[in-house]
Parts: structure tokens; C-alpha cells; sequence
């Protein structure tokens, strides 16, 4: 594929090889972008902000519209796309397609909220013949470092507010995944984007990547991935806005009143979604002392149904892996904790970039895989006393994306409600719930600001003040 440059789809010399982590066969090739590619893209995209912070709301809400139809007409391309090049099974990739479509769709309706509201001046003695109000304006040119785990999606969110705002856009898709981006470029330049107000550059991080996040033209970085990745790109973006979400080790509490059935099928799904390749994984299960014998032969039971395979088998429950290097690593965690004391109940083993669903108890507080995020199939079952133990303990590490609690008591509920240092609590839903018109991020080390299509817009836009001295 080419790569989308000013309007133009470009090739380069230099290509990049874009590889199915499940069997190393070639997928596609892209261009492999340098750093005047990075120059080039954002002058065209300071020029372009000049003509798309103009357009009316009925303009941008008709591209988006657009957009969103057609890719729901290609629904099944999108899916095979994101299942060939990244870590989903085929099922799991129509989900993600289809939710793409939704942020399109959110994105269109938003530039019709995009409003401010009126001041009261005259609060003020002396100012009791002003008048005014406030508008919000796009802020200009963003920049986008999007991750492989949702490579259409998640790339959405960061280009339905953004046009929806008025911005230009420039995303630097995963070099693993950069082929549901330019196909989502495609259908937005289809449904009439003009020059400018989006561009798709492929290349490696270090080349194109560096460039994008420190030049000073680019106003906003929206940024997708590591705590790591995020704390090294803070240290080079300068005075710029910045939105981050960086990950999590999200814990649920199962209380001895949960529906059992309900609490073991939702984080089954939660663990093993994806491989557990995804920032709102069940890495912590944290299940009440009177109910652990009953719930984890269940859950661990329900980790070894799991069908690991050919992702374009409809029967498939999970793929591999993105990569060797980080099937390792993940062998590697698991091994350290093991040597610690862990005890594994199920799963442990490698087979090339396929990693088992595996389900872990005894974990020591001071390994790795109880306190940073594993991203990958695994999963720490423990003891808890009671609904206080639980809090200290979900709360006990340096992240905070979503946490969950199963339970049939209002008071725990909202307990966990108040007292879960996170920026989401699902009830009686696992950590892996989200809907695409919700504020989703988090703190501590989870990240900063808010995705989510009316928050990521918020926080494209800046507020202007008018005021009138009648």
C-alpha cells in the first residue's frame, strides 16, 4: 500500500514489511517514511488547517457521515485487514470494525455539539453593560501515535474528533499495523476530505515518529501505548497539548455475593479478549475468601476452553501474540513470578508467538506481573477478606485505567465506586467494558486526559471569549 502525503498517495523506495504475527507470512509492504516525509506532511497540514477550521458544521458532518458508510459497506475487508495484519481472530476483528463505524458515526453528531454558552458579565461591578459568551475552536495541527492491539479503531478516535473539530490530523499508525489506518484514510479522502486535513505516514518511530512529537506546528500529541513509550515522548514534545492513555494492571472483586456465572463467563472474556493484548485486560482477579473454591475451578475451566488458533478460523477464540520479542517477554514475566513461588493453575507454555491462557495464583506483590501490565494472556487470581482488603489491594499499584466488581450490594457498589483510584469502575462487568461515547482514560499512571468522541473533542478545541462593552 501507499501511504497519504498532502492529498497524494506516495510510494518510497525504502519499504517496510508488514508481517502476519501468527505464521511471519508477508502481508503488505508500505512506505518506509523519512524525516523530510515527517516535514512535508506537517507544513501540509498547517496549510490544510487553514481551510478546515472554516468548514461549516454541515461539511465535517457529511465527511464523517460518509466516511462511516462506507467503511460499514466494507465491514468485511476492514475486518480481514485488521485479523491478516495485527493479533485479532476474525470474529474479534468484525467487533472492532463495526465499533469503528459507531466512532464515525459519534464523530459526525458531535460537530453539531460542538457549542459554548453565554457569561454573565455583569457579575462584576462596573462591567453591568458588557456582554459576551464563549466559542471553541480547533487548536490546529495533531498528531497521532496509534498502537497495534485496535489499528482501526483506535485510530478512529483520534481522527473522528479531530475532524470533527476543525484540526488536521497527522497519524503515525504501529509499524505492525499500518494497514487499517491507510484503509480508513482511503474511505475518509473518499467521502471528501480535503488536502491536508488527514495524512497517514508509515515509518519507524526513531525516523518520523520523533520528528512528529517535538515540532513545534504540532499542537496536540494523541498518544496510544506504553507507560514508557508515553513518559519518553513527555520529554521531547515541548508546549503543546498532549493526550495519553498508557495502559494499566486493571484489577476486578469478585465479592461472596457476585453472580458467579456471570462474574466467571465476563472475565473470561476479559482476560483472554485479544490475547489479553489490550489496556483494559483482567490482569488482577481479586475474589472473596468465601467463594474462591467455587470460583476458580470455574474460571480456570473456562481459560482451558479457551480455542487458540487460526485466526481466520470462525471457531478460533484467540490469536498469537504481536511478535517473538514480546512473546518472550511475556514467557519471561510468567517465569520470574513462577521462580518467586507463583503456582500456575492452567495455561504457562509458549508455542512460537502463541502464549496459552494462563491463570496464576500466589503471585508475590514484588514481582512484575502484579505490578506492571503484562499485555498478554495471563491472568492473578487471589484471596481477599473483605470489600476494604479488595480497595487497598486494587489500588496498590502505580496505574489506574478501569477496575470491576461483581457484586448484589448497592453499598459495596458505590464503596468501590468512591474508593477505586481509577478512571472507570464497571459493576458487574469486567475491566474490558467500554462504549465509544464515553470519557475512557486514566490516572496515576495510566495516562492523561480523556478519550472518548465529546472528551477527545473537548480536548482538540480551545475556548474563546467574546465580550461586548454595549
Amino acid at each position: 500500500m501507499k501511504m497519504l502525503l498532502n492529498g497524494e498517495w506516495v510510494e518510497r523506495a525504502a519499504r517496510m514489511e508488514v508481517r502476519d504475527p501468527q505464521d511471519d507470512s508477508l502481508v503488505d509492504t508500505v512506505p518506509q517514511a523519512n524525516a523530510a516525509d515527517m516535514n512535508a506532511a506537517i507544513a501540509a497540514a498547517v496549510c490544510g488547517f487553514e481551510r478546515t477550521r472554516r468548514l461549516s458544521v454541515h461539511e465535517r458532518h457529511a465527511i464523517l457521515t460518509r466516511a462511516a458508510d462506507l467503511v460499514a459497506a466494507r465491514r468485511e475487508e476492514f475486518a480481514y485487514t485488521i485479523a491478516r495484519e495485527g493479533i485479532k481472530t476474525i470474529r474479534e476483528a468484525r467487533k472492532e470494525a463495526s465499533r469503528c463505524v459507531d466512532t464515525l458515526r459519534i464523530s459526525a453528531e458531535e460537530t453539531r455539539h460542538l457549542t459554548g454558552e453565554t457569561i454573565p458579565f455583569d457579575q462584576r461591578q462596573g462591567s453591568e453593560n458588557r456582554f459576551g459568551f464563549y466559542i471553541r475552536e480547533p487548536i490546529g495541527v495533531i498528531g497521532a501515535i496509534a498502537p497495534f492491539n485496535d489499528p482501526l479503531n483506535l485510530v478512529a478516535h483520534k481522527i473522528g474528533p479531530a475532524l470533527a473539530s476543525g484540526n488536521t490530523i497527522i497519524v503515525k499508525p504501529h509499524s505492525e499495523t499500518p494497514l487499517s489506518a491507510l484503509r480508513l484514510a482511503e474511505a475518509i479522502q473518499e467521502a471528501g476530505a480535503p488536502a491536508g486535513m488527514l495524512q497517514v505516514i508509515t515509518g519507524r518511530g526513531s525516523e518520523v515518529g520523533d520528528l512528529l512529537v517535538s515540532d513545534p506546528r504540532v499542537r496536540m500529541i494523541s498518544f496510544t501505548g506504553s507507560r514508557a513509550t508515553g513518559e519518553t515522548i513527555m520529554r521531547k514534545i515541548g508546549l503543546k497539548k498532549v493526550g495519553m492513555e498508557l495502559g494499566s494492571n486493571a484489577p476486578v472483586i469478585v465479592m461472596a455475593d457476585a453472580d458467579l456465572e456471570l462474574a466467571v463467563s465476563a472475565n473470561v472474556s476479559g482476560a483472554f479478549w485479544a490475547a489479553g493484548q489490550n489496556c483494559l485486560h483482567v490482569q488482577r482477579l481479586l475474589v472473596h475468601e468465601a467463594i474462591y473454591d467455587a470460583f476458580v475451578p470455574r474460571f480456570v475451566a473456562g481459560a482451558r476452553a479457551y480455542r487458540v488458533g487460526d485466526k481466520l478460523d470462525e471457531a478460533t477464540d484467540m490469536g498469537p501474540i504481536i511478535n517473538r520479542a514480546e512473546a518472550l517477554r511475556i514467557e519471561r514475566t510468567v517465569n520470574e513470578a513462577i521462580a518467586a513461588g507463583a503456582t500456575v493453575l492452567c495455561g504457562g507454555e509458549r508455542h512460537g508467538n502463541f502464549y496459552a491462557p494462563t491463570v496464576m495464583t500466589d503471585v508475590p506483590d514484588s514481582c512484575a506481573l502484579a505490578q506492571e501490565e503484562i499485555y498478554g494472556p495471563v491472568t492473578i487470581v487471589s484471596r481477599i477478606r473483605d470489600l476494604e482488603d479488595a480497595i487497598q489491594r486494587a489500588n496498590a499499584v502505580d496505574y489506574g485505567l478501569q477496575a470491576g466488581i461483581f457484586t448484589r450490594d448497592l453499598q459495596s457498589a458505590f464503596q468501590a465506586m468512591r474508593e477505586l483510584r481509577v478512571g472507570g469502575v464497571m459493576i458487574n462487568d469486567s475491566t474490558d467494558y467500554r462504549i465509544d461515547a464515553m470519557p475512557f482514560g486514566g490516572v496515576k499512571g495510566s495516562g492523561l486526559g480523556r478519550e472518548g468522541i465529546r472528551f477527545a473533542v473537548h480536548e482538540m478545541t480551545e475556548p474563546k471569549v467574546v465580550c461586548f462593552n454595549l
